[in-house]
């Protein structure tokens, strides 16, 4: 099988071994749940229930009428206790909805589309919209945004990311490996709100049992012509939109543009499998596999978990030991966001909770640019990290934004690659933080 890859990136070591072999195990619902209102990209959520008010399992909880959102619902059935700032895995505190489990898991009402295949684009937008799917990949872009492009771009293939690139994570592979049907019965009805006849799926190829579950699976499933899998070289960040993009399909996605500025929509797989869920079985997002690892946790696991689980309890539920913790982790240690405290919630980008030891973390003091290039070199987006990071060192924030500062997506191969152990990353990221800051010219 031809495998596929893009221009630059880095190979780190996979570490997926502790658990790409581990099923995924359910987490019980903890007795009490904190839900974050805002778990999407886009507009800050209202809640639609006050403290002591009573609420279903998969009920509607908050919402928002801004074109950028996606509503949250209950995982438990249970009594509102508080509405309160928390402290949030992205950083600094958001609206929270507190709620206490009842253990009775007595569920709302939940509407369904059984029929879908003969069922309007609209009312299943609507429908994605209201079971609060979004991209659960990391980036949580509202998915029924993603899959209504504009109409003057024509949509031809979807892409689904099956590459699960970062270290560590095997939230997607054991999801690929264990419900797999689910996945492709959702990737069958995006083709049909995007109206398009092709889709190809993505997977490293250090994922073997992954890729062959998944070809079986579309030879057993009836109604899936078009949809193909697609064997990716194990390179980071192979899952990046743009670099799966030009892998599979060979189009490069100008700068500032999204991808269905070349006739295609990227989705995760577990995202598919969540349209699934929420239009034939009527389930919103309310829970989502989490890979626990790291040398600091005893059982390396993935956990099914519901949203608003705090970090502490699945934590000691893995058996952490926290004298060995240098750094605890929320999702790939690439991309993903260090965390001051383990008193934050589960949230729908939660893909990992890594607990590293300073043996992983391998903490080096930053040393003078040596001009080697590496960073340039590996950057999967052509850019040039060096000048990011004397850019920042002097505040020249507006600067950075000529050298195309936005078009970077993070994925901190130019750190990783660096033999001066340069902070390129965190400038790139405060250099971000700061052009998005400023006024509008």
């Amino acid at each position: 099988m031809k495998l596929f890859t893009f221009k630059g990136g880095v190979h780190p070591s996979d570490n997926k071994v502790q658990t790409e072999n581990e099923a995924i195990q359910i987490f019980d619902a903890p007795k009490m749940v904190n839900i974050a209102l805002l778990q999407h990209i886009g507009a800050p959520l209202n809640p639609m229930v006050k403290p002591g008010e009573r609420v279903l399992k998969g009920q509607k909880i908050a919402d928002s009428q801004a074109f950028m959102s996606a509503p949250v619902h209950s995982p438990v059935s249970g009594v509102v206790k508080k509405i309160e700032f928390l402290p949030f895995p992205s950083s600094g505190k958001v609206n929270t909805v507190i709620i206490e489990n009842d253990g009775l898991e007595e569920m709302a009402e939940l509407e369904t589309i059984k029929d879908w295949a003969n069922a309007s684009k609209e009312d299943l937008l609507a429908m994605v919209r209201e079971k609060g799917i979004v991209g659960v990949g990391g980036a949580c872009f509202p998915t029924h945004i993603k899959l209504n492009p504009p109409k003057d771009m024509t949509i031809d293939t979807l892409v689904v990311n099956g590459a699960e690139c970062e270290p560590y994570l095997n939230a997607d592979n054991r999801l690929m490996l264990e419900d797999p049907a689910s996945i492709i019965e959702g990737i069958k009805i995006v083709m049909h709100i995007l109206g398009i006849k092709s889709a190809k799926i993505g997977i490293e190829n250090n994922k073997p049992d992954a890729i062959a579950s998944m070809i079986k699976t579309i030879e057993k499933l009836e109604g899936t012509d078009g949809i193909e899998v697609c064997a990716l070289k194990t390179q980071y960040p192979q899952g990046g939109e743009k670099q799966l993009i030009a892998a599979i399909m060979g189009r490069e996605v100008p700068s500032a543009a999204l991808p269905a500025k070349v006739g295609v929509v990227v989705q995760n797989t577990a995202t598919c499998a969540l349209v699934y869920e929420g239009i034939v079985n009527g389930m919103p997002l309310i829970e989502k596999v989490v890979t626990i690892s790291g040398k600091a946790i005893k059982k390396p696991m993935n956990l099914k978990v519901r949203i608003g689980t705090m970090f502490r309890d699945i934590l000691d539920y893995a058996e952490i030991e926290r004298e060995s913790v240098d750094k605890l982790v929320s999702g790939g240690p690439m991309m993903g966001m260090a965390q001051p405290s383990e008193d934050v919630p589960v949230v729908k980008g939660t893909s990992g909770l890594l607990a590293l030891t300073t043996d992983e973390t391998n903490p080096c003091k930053a040393k003078n640019c040596i001009l080697c290039g590496k960073c340039v070199t590996v950057c999967p987006m052509g850019l040039e990290p060096l000048m990011y990071a004397k850019l920042a060192k002097f505040n020249q924030w507006e600067e950075m934004g000529t050298y195309k500062l936005m078009d970077c997506i993070s994925c901190g191969s130019c750190s990783y690659i660096c033999p001066a152990n340069r902070p390129l990353t965190e400038a790139i990221n405060i250099g971000k933080a700061k052009l998005r800051a400023m006024p509008r010219k």
